[in-house]
């Protein structure tokens, strides 16, 4: 998973471009990039860490350019970063583009070997870079130079043909003799893009909405699946369709990554997860328990342990102080790291635990491990019941669209019979109960235009045998992480 941003028409593209991406800091926190073009001649910088280590202050000074885009990336596929050569965006001088993309290419293996026997070899892990190799490729297989909408229409069609996965793309390129800011996604749209305009006539493409927040832009669309919009300073928008097919929006997205205030397709993000915290309740009043107080898990969980103690009429409290220098321990590189962030991660209060019966509620369970830790230290608050209450469907498969939810006999879900699923798993993570959002009532909230193969195992785009093994080989690389086992029932 990462986050990008585009802008065409400021004066001073890169301070725009980073603030922008600090508003979306939460999506990769490995690497990032900034890169500019002006008057024909790119600029580009990317460094590993955090956006305030890895673009320092006097890089933006000195890059020119009213149009750009910037990068934040976390690996879920290749080896494990260690090399800002990995970091986004790329750059490819025939033609001259700059890009960047959020998600996962399937079929990488695949695209790599025709781009071999065409003489042209990808040189970092970066899924990124062989997208835009076949972007260049596609275009300069038109004409070598001079390219137009029409070139830039017919190449993307090509690409898309071609490279199979879930991705969200950004690029600036020269089209019909003019800077262009392009942004598309795969057919399905598995991954966001939203863009929007300045008063000044200014154009800005992201992620998430909360990018343009900052910088005062209005949103005008989301990117359609399957879709190009082509983005220049005072002009309307041009929106062409590639190769689109019904959406198959990631609603991972929703129950996790993105921040809450941000805005997808259906509405505000904060508003699907208060929608799944009633629907939540409403399926742990079904078992009968009682309880004290509800407690999120900070900070996914909070609208909807806010929904659930509404519907329960019980208080809500925050058990848990969050040090807010901490990354988020899911999209920490390996086990290890995520070991030692959670120490520092959160400290909860004794007196909100202390003869209490808890409702703690979070927003999924992947390998387990975490939630576990997490029990422990609220059990050592002397709390009379732990209860667990999750607010989207159990976690049982792998996902190869570029959340990094590794192979199955990671997934602590899939270790059980679905049938006995909640009843094991809280013993092993000895707490009194565990209640999971249903897969129907995932759906009640979030409808039928959504991606939920972690969920459900229904892939919108297949990935055969092969191209799993890649996927899952390069993610055992990037951390060597090992399988979870459960804890012997207590």
């Amino acid at each position: 998973m990462c986050g990008f941003v585009g802008v065409i028409g400021l004066e001073a593209a890169a301070p725009a471009l980073v603030l922008g991406l600090q508003a979306m800091q939460h999506r990769g926190q490995d690497a990032a990039g900034v890169g500019t073009l002006n008057h024909g001649r790119f600029h580009l910088h990317k460094d590993l860490g955090l956006i305030s280590q890895a673009i320092p202050p006097h890089v933006i000074e000195r890059m020119p350019g009213s149009a750009g885009i910037a990068h934040v990336r976390y690996p879920t596929a290749g080896v494990d970063i260690g090399d800002r050569e990995d970091a986004q965006p790329f750059i490819t001088r025939r033609p001259g583009i700059l890009l960047a993309h959020n998600g996962n290419i399937t079929n990488v293996s695949e695209i790599e070997d025709h781009l071999r026997e065409q003489g042209m070899h990808v040189l970092s892990q970066c899924d990124s870079e062989p997208v835009l190799l076949v972007l260049a490729e596609e275009l300069t297989a038109l004409r070598p130079a001079g390219h137009t909408l029409d070139d830039l229409h017919t190449a993307l069609k090509r690409l898309m043909a071609r490279v199979r996965g879930a991705y969200s793309v950004v690029a600036v390129l020269e089209v019909d003799g003019q800077e262009t800011l392009v942004a598309f996604r795969d057919p399905f749209g598995i991954r966001p893009a939203v863009f929007g305009r300045h008063a000044d006539g200014a154009w800005m493409v992201a992620s998430e909405s909360v990018a343009l927040d900052v910088l005062d832009f209005k949103i005008v669309d989301h990117v359609p699946p399957g879709s190009m919009v082509v983005l220049r300073k005072g002009e309307a928008p041009i929106l062409r369709t590639v190769s689109p097919q019904a959406a198959r929006h990631c609603v991972f997205e929703r129950i996790y990554f993105a921040r809450p205030d941000s805005i997808m397709e259906e509405g505000r993000v904060n508003n699907m997860r208060w929608a799944l915290g009633e629907r939540l309740a409403d399926d742990w009043m079904k078992k009968g328990l009682e309880a004290d107080v509800v407690v999120a898990i900070p900070d996914t969980s909070r609208d909807a342990a806010l929904a659930m103690a509404e519907r329960l009429k019980l208080p809500n409290r925050e058990g848990f102080i969050k040090n807010r220098y901490s990354g988020r321990t899911f999209i920490m590189p390996n086990q290890a790291t995520r070991d030692a962030a959670l120490r520092l991660k959160l400290n909860p209060i004794r007196e909100v635990f202390d003869g209490q019966r808890v409702i703690l509620v979070d927003d999924s369970i992947v390998r387990g491990s975490t939630m576990r830790r997490i029990v422990r230290m609220v059990q050592d608050m002397r709390p009379k019941e732990v209860h667990l209450a999750i607010f989207s469907p159990p976690v049982a498969h792998p996902c190869f669209y570029g959340i990094d939810m590794p192979s199955k006999d990671e997934l602590v879900a899939s270790l059980y019979p679905p049938d006995r699923l909640e009843i094991e798993l809280a013993k092993t993570l000895g707490v009194q109960s565990l209640t999971y959002v249903t897969t129907e009532g995932l759906r009640e909230v979030a409808g039928d235009r959504i991606c939920s193969a972690c969920f459900n195992g229904d892939y919108a785009i297949p990935v055969s045998a092969a191209e799993q093994a890649y996927i899952l080989k390069n993610r055992s690389a990037n951390g060597k992480r090992t399988a979870v086992t459960p804890d012997p029932v207590r």
